[in-house]
């Protein structure tokens, strides 16, 4: 087989051909979005507020009372904070 200026054009356009092809056909890359939904951004915010260092502390000294007997609970408290519960039951 005897190859000559033309069949090698003929390959070199045909080669740019459907290099362009392939380039016309890929679709534009799209960036990556990212949306953080409202319930998301407030369980970040609940698990911060756990981690607070005050917090943390706060909860040391309320185990050590309970540990040494020394916490005192106000059973009055407790039960103004438990009755709306109850009466919602009974609805």
């Amino acid at each position: 087989m005897k190859i000559n200026e033309t069949q090698r054009l003929g390959a070199i356009q045909y080669s740019q051909k459907q290099q362009a092809m392939n380039r016309a056909s890929q679709k534009p890359s799209r960036k990556d979005e990212l949306i953080i939904s409202t319930e998301a951004q407030e369980m970040l915010e609940a698990q911060n507020r756990v981690h607070d260092p005050a917090r943390s502390e706060r909860i040391a000294d309320l185990k050590k009372a309970v540990s040494t007997g020394t916490y005192h609970v106000e059973a009055d408290k407790i039960a103004e904070k438990m009755l709306p519960l109850f009466r919602k039951e009974n609805k």
